[in-house]
């Protein structure tokens, strides 16, 4: 005798379901355990396992039909010798109830009611017109729907017989799909993101820079047309290489570096730090520059930079940032440093303050550049203005040496060339 399989009840409230996917076909052997299709609620999809062993004989429910009734049988399973031919006149239990049930409905039905009939008939059209408006979709995608505030009839479905899955509204609702007004807040208020030994120190250090030094502020504008000039004039006569690409390319934060670092060479008390005994002048310049990184930054160092070359700069920059961001860098690369560069242009930044990095007593904060009019000798021009700005440790830098190390360095920074003699 066939063994029947039933639509099973996938929670204690669920008195029916959508049959979205037979995994299984007619003909195929099947053991206990093996997923046999899929079972739409109005909470999830969830698979369906066998219980029995056998041959799927006959599936009597299609994939894509809606509603089908808790216990009632979806599918015969044919046991080892039995032939197909046993499941030609069966009938199951809860069908044949079922069909008590639909010919009690169809006395009803055929029984002449005189009074009402034109209500009765009004409503049979009434109810007609508002089945063929009725859009197809699992109860999951009409959940979905309805928090995400969007009407079904705007979705074209890709499930069974043109039937919208959650799979549809999601993608409708990715792409842009209109929505009702409708405010979806999400319920995970917040995620956490675990801080890593970089992220520690790097908060440690700057709270106690915030905290034990006195910062104060100095900000202008450079016009760096000539600096954008030798550039591209640096970068044209770059030799190739074995593969036959440049050899270096220069970069405006290249520049800056070189420019900085001729401009403590004049202004060597920027070059400096504080200790309780005496403020230290540092014969040596080395540039720290700042480098994002994961989960942080880092600031490795260009050391002596005054007397590198542009070319060699810009090498051993990309070098040491390549080597930060995998995580590479020796102790040596980058502790120590004398003064900090950070540079945001790239970001789009305008203007903005960077937190000096002890014990050094400077950091210049370095912003785009913006295409502006200016006026020169009386008349107004169109330049590339870059603004910086300066923070010092009041200890060691007062504002008339920040002002001449920044007055040092716009003469490197207009007239390039000079970075080069």
């Amino acid at each position: 005798m066939p063994i029947e399989i039933l639509m099973p009840a996938l929670s204690p409230t669920m008195k029916e379901g959508n049959l979205a996917k037979w995994v299984k076909k007619e003909g195929d052997k099947i053991k206990a355990g093996e997923v046999i299709a899929e079972i739409e609620t109005d909470k999830a999809t969830m698979e369906v396992e066998a219980v029995d062993e056998g041959t799927l004989g006959k599936i009597l429910i299609a994939e894509g039909t809606e509603n089908v009734a808790v216990n009632s049988c979806i599918a015969l399973i044919l046991n080892d010798g039995e032939d197909k031919k046993s499941l030609e006149n069966y009938v199951s239990a809860n069908a044949s109830k079922k069909v008590e049930e639909v010919k009690k409905v169809e006395e009803i039905k055929s029984t002449p009611i005189v009074d009402n009939s034109v209500s009765a008939t009004q409503n049979s059209t009434k109810n007609s017109s508002i089945d063929t408006s009725i859009v197809k979709a699992s109860p999951l995608a009409k959940r979905i729907a309805k928090e995400e505030g969007v009407v079904l009839s705007q979705i074209a479905g890709s499930g069974p017989h043109g039937r919208i899955i959650k799979d549809d509204v999601l993608g409708f609702v990715k792409n842009g799909g209109s929505r009702q007004g409708v405010v979806h807040r999400n319920p995970q208020e917040f995620y956490a993101v675990k801080n890593n030994n970089v992220r520690k120190v790097i908060a440690k250090r700057l709270l106690e820079s915030k905290q034990t030094v006195p910062h104060f502020y100095l900000s202008c504008e450079f016009k760096i047309d000539k600096l954008n000039e030798l550039r591209s004039a640096l970068n044209e006569v770059a030799e190739l290489d074995e593969s036959g690409n440049p050899s270096y390319k220069i970069s405006v934060n290249d520049l800056i570096i070189k420019a900085t670092a001729m401009a403590l060479k004049k202004v060597p008390e920027a070059n400096s730090s504080w200790s309780d005994e005496a403020i230290l002048i540092y014969n040596n310049i080395d540039i720290s520059m700042a480098v994002a990184i994961d989960g942080g930054l880092i600031t490795p160092i260009i050391k002596n930079a005054d007397q590198k070359s542009i070319q060699d700069i810009s090498k051993e920059s990309k070098q040491l940032a390549k080597k930060a961001r995998e995580g590479k860098l020796a102790p040596e690369e980058f502790q120590g440093g004398t003064f900090s560069i950070s540079n945001l242009g790239m970001f789009g930044i305008d203007n903005f303050s960077a937190i000096v990095n002890p014990p050094q007593s400077c950091i210049l904060a370095v912003a785009r550049a913006v295409e502006k009019p200016i006026v020169e000798h009386g008349q107004i021009k169109i330049g590339h203005m870059m603004n910086v700005t300066l923070s010092c440790d009041h200890r060691v830098v007062d504002g008339a040496i920040g002002a001449e190390f920044l007055k040092a360095l716009r003469r490197y920074i207009e007239h390039p060339i000079l970075n080069i003699l």
